[in-house]
């Protein structure tokens, strides 16, 4: 099993990221832990994960406030790469980008090939079988996100302050998208309700207009 990757995407110490973890892997607020939180919510030693016939469990070890994956309560869990572990006020993202790029592949794919085959033995197109073409540009866009723009550098205290409250004002939006989501892995799907779809398009568009407003000096910002 190659080395593992765990990404802190919420709670006090969101930004950090543990990479070539060696299991068993324990998370807790306690020294000794190979994830030590800064989170009074989780226990001192609050879960484990542990490798078993070629798989990757996550245990709770009987934690105050329990432990969840993809916002279901649980006590044993077999982990999967994006999946998103929930313990006290912290939530942990399991695996690097280019691992969840390839199980959200394996997921469409396997979901698209039953599909497929129900297609006449004469479909020339069935031996080039593929992704769609949206999904396989979602499928690159994950792994590319190993590339991100570089920050600015020589920023005066008050721009840096300026772009921390920016970024903090998006990544608290969705994180409330993030948390409202249901998932079906069975179906590789997610069912989100309309105000968070509607708080999605909302982003969407003041990026667009703050892109704008760089870009073009005179353009105000809307209310």
């Amino acid at each position: 099993m190659s080395r593992l990757t765990l990404r802190i995407v919420q709670g006090a110490d969101r930004g950090k990221v543990y990479s070539d973890l060696k299991t068993p892997i324990t998370i807790g607020r306690e020294e000794g832990n190979s994830i030590q939180l800064n989170d009074e919510r989780i226990s001192r030693f609050h879960c484990k994960i542990q490798e078993d016939n070629e798989h990757l469990v996550l245990t709770d070890l009987e934690s105050t406030n329990g432990t969840k994956v993809n916002g279901q309560d649980c006590q044993l869990r077999i982990l999967r790469f994006g999946d998103i572990i929930a313990v006290g006020r912290s939530m942990l993202l399991f695996g690097t980008h280019d691992q969840i790029a390839s199980r959200v592949q394996d997921s469409l794919t396997a979901i698209e090939e039953p599909n497929m085959s129900k297609k006449t033995a004469n479909d020339d197109d069935l031996a080039d079988f593929d992704l769609a073409p949206s999904l396989a540009d979602s499928v690159r866009a994950l792994r590319d996100l190993n590339q991100p723009p570089s920050l600015p550098d020589r920023l005066s205290p008050s721009q840096a302050a300026q772009l921390a409250e920016l970024f903090e004002y998006f990544h608290m939006r969705l994180g409330e998208v993030v948390n409202a989501v249901h998932v079906h892995e069975k179906r590789a799907k997610i069912d989100v309700d309309l105000a968070t779809w509607q708080l999605m398009l909302q982003m969407y568009s003041r990026i667009s207009e703050m892109i704008r407003g760089i870009a073009d000096p005179d353009f105000r910002l809307p209310g």
